[in-house]
């Protein structure tokens, strides 16, 4: 079995993390009262998705290596541009006073599996590589627990300040990283 050195496997465990970060970032401004309890919450769905993901790609790649790979930046762009819409529409609907409705678990799931997608695609990779895939199963959960926390936490101190905006922000940043799966991925 090949092995990947330590330093590439945290290099890919934060490259797949960072999309879950943005999302936990715009997900904690708009939070009405956003805890460490509930940031660790939402750091946990996105690590253990987010983990489970390259497992499922991984397996995959050794059954039908293209047939991931051929959707996943579609299934990516609808999941992150309907929450991200929903987010956006939210925010232009309320008063700028009003605070932002509660966050639904259908929601969190749903946006770490968008932004998990790009973790199944290098999962179906790794199984042409033969490397370790639970340890860096492991490493990419861990990652994105860690960031996807302390989005949630920072967003939450940017949406005191920015309220709506943030919030507004958050939609159209996964609207745009939606897009930007889709584009790679049309262009590669």
């Amino acid at each position: 079995m090949e092995r990947m050195s330590p330093t590439a496997i945290a290099v890919l465990a934060l490259s797949m993390s960072v999309d879950a970060f943005a999302a936990a970032l715009g997900r904690g401004a708009t939070a009405e009262r956003a805890r460490l309890g509930d940031a660790m919450r939402t750091g946990l769905v996105f690590g253990i998705v987010e983990a489970i993901t390259p497992v499922v790609g991984w397996g995959a790649g050794l059954l039908a290596a293209g047939a991931i790979a051929s959707i996943d930046h579609w299934i990516a762009f609808g999941l992150l541009s309907l929450v991200g819409g929903r987010m956006l529409l939210q925010a232009l609907r309320r008063d700028e006073d009003e605070v932002p409705a509660g966050r639904s678990s259908w929601m969190l799931l749903a946006t770490a599996v968008g932004t998990s997608l790009d973790a199944m695609a290098v999962g179906v990779s790794l199984a042409f590589l033969e490397v370790n895939i639970w340890i860096i199963a492991a490493a990419i959960g861990g990652a994105t627990f860690c960031l996807a926390t302390g989005g949630m936490l920072a967003g939450r101190l940017l949406g005191r300040r920015f309220g709506r905006r943030a919030e507004m922000l958050g939609g159209v940043a996964l609207v745009i990283l939606g897009v930007s799966i889709l584009v790679e991925h049309l262009s590669a």
